[in-house]
């Protein structure tokens, strides 16, 4: 079942990709019920098997990416992006300064920042031992 919906999705991936080459995409009020649920589908099984924290977390980012200025959103995908390309180690270290920033001014973030910069390699590992990275949440079931 998987592998099928693996491939229908691929298909749907590419066949749009093609489509968005020849023709602007639709608005989705012109989109057809098959292909606002082929869109639908995977959020809401991501839905169904998360725990209620999860959930929560879901529905705030989703607020908050109602809020959010074009601009704002695109410097998320890039960010994210960015994450996604970074090694395990440089992830870690993302997540170490992120959580230690979460509660900082963005003045005491930015000296963190410059104090960062400068940290010999050494260094960096003695303060990564001292402020760890939060425990991210379990992945999603599937």
């Amino acid at each position: 079942m998987k592998l099928r919906l693996s491939l229908g999705l691929m298909l749907l991936t590419l066949s749009a990709a093609g489509w968005a080459q020849t023709a602007p995409l639709p608005d989705w009020d012109t989109l057809s019920p098959q292909q606002r649920e082929a869109l639908i589908a995977p959020v809401r099984d991501r839905w169904n098997d998360a725990p209620a924290p999860q959930r929560e977390r879901m529905l705030q980012h989703g607020q908050r990416w109602l809020t959010m200025t074009p601009e704002q959103r695109a410097q998320a995908h890039r960010g994210r992006h960015r994450f996604e390309n970074m090694t395990p180690e440089q992830r870690e270290q993302a997540r170490a300064l992120f959580g230690q920033m979460r509660s900082m001014t963005p003045e005491q973030r930015q000296a963190l920042r410059d104090r960062w910069a400068r940290m010999t390699p050494d260094e960096r590992k003695a303060w990564l031992k001292a402020n760890p990275a939060p425990t991210p949440p379990p992945p999603p079931k599937r």
